[in-house]
């Protein structure tokens, strides 16, 4: 039994293969957790046909050696998150001066 349970340690599992899609990895998407409604594989759970473990250590090494060709110039093109946060906020207080300003002046 034990060599059972350790063979299936070996393989990889689909909460690996998101996360190395999340952390960019793959290269095809920016280093960023993805509010997915739905965990990866689940819809292939829920229809009765679960992804074997061969395929998810396929899919994840063919991923991976994607996005290592992808070098990192394609997979870190995030901003600092400083500057997102700031642009809102700026945002924000601009429109709320225009509105503060057109009830005063009115």
């Amino acid at each position: 039994m034990t060599q059972q349970r350790q063979a299936q340690n070996d393989h990889s599992t689909v909460a690996q293969l998101k996360a190395d899609i999340d952390a960019g990895r793959t290269g095809d998407k920016v280093a960023n957790a993805d509010p997915g409604l739905s965990p990866l594989g689940t819809d292939d759970e829920a229809a009765g046909n679960p992804v074997s473990p061969d395929r998810i250590d396929m899919a994840r090494r063919i991923e991976t050696r994607i996005g290592a060709a992808a070098g990192p110039a394609v997979r870190d093109t995030t901003s600092p998150k400083g500057v997102s946060i700031g642009l809102m906020v700026g945002v924000i207080v601009v429109i709320a001066i225009v509105v503060a300003a057109a009830v005063f002046f009115r």
